[in-house]
């Protein structure tokens, strides 16, 4: 079994060793090396190209959302997993924009971290619930949007069904599987959904669907 090669992007030097040293206990990641800022980890990512990057926000030098930006530029297969506490709801949404595929935060149990990490790998976006909520108020939306609920979003039910799995984390594949549907019938209905309540992306389908509870 291939393992998943992780890389850690943070300044402060207890975190890199306290990541590493979780990734290293679990058989199917491999921690591949850390860096100290955001430049640093955009070079690292160069030379040993790992499957995902834990990666830090306020780092002195380049931060965390100039170096996921320039990683996914050169890099568009490396997914990358934001580590960030709450104060950091306008690095998120930069880092939204850059293309992380994770947002999770700093304070939470190794377990979670390395759920994450294999999340992302296998294709799901990792928005954690405390942060969705709180990016909730401030992401551009249909104003429409804001305060509503899921019915009165314009969705069909199935539409619904997909949006709420969306929102726990779900893959196109794991909803395939929930609703006894095939991948390319969801992948149809998430792009329709897109399209429909005017976001760009599954992390803000997530973050509507918060907005609308």
């Amino acid at each position: 079994m291939d393992r998943i090669r992780v890389a850690v992007v943070d300044d402060d030097g207890l975190i890199r060793d306290g990541l590493g040293a979780i990734l290293e206990t679990h058989d199917d990641i491999e921690f591949v090396g850390a860096a100290a800022d955001g430049q640093a980890g955009v070079d690292l990512c160069g030379r040993l190209d790992p499957d995902v990057v834990l990666m830090d926000v306020r780092m002195p030098g380049t931060d965390g959302v100039a170096a996921t930006a320039r990683i996914k530029a050169a890099h568009p297969q490396i997914k990358v997993i934001i580590l960030t506490t709450f104060d950091d709801a306008d690095y998120i949404r930069g880092a939204m924009d850059a293309g992380a595929e994770g947002y999770i935060l700093k304070s939470s149990p190794a377990d979670a971290i390395v759920e994450s990490v294999r999340a992302v790998h296998r294709g799901t976006t990792v928005l954690q619930t405390e942060i969705a909520r709180r990016l909730a108020g401030g992401l551009p939306a249909r104003e429409s949007a804001r305060g509503s609920n899921l019915q009165t979003l314009g969705l069909a039910p199935r539409e619904a069904e997909i949006l709420t799995l969306i929102a726990e984390g779900l893959s196109n594949k794991e909803i395939a599987g929930r609703l006894n549907l095939s991948d390319g019938t969801v992948r149809n209905y998430v792009s329709e959904m897109l399209v429909k309540l005017d976001v760009r992306d599954r992390t803000q389908l997530a973050i509507l669907y918060y907005r609308s509870l």
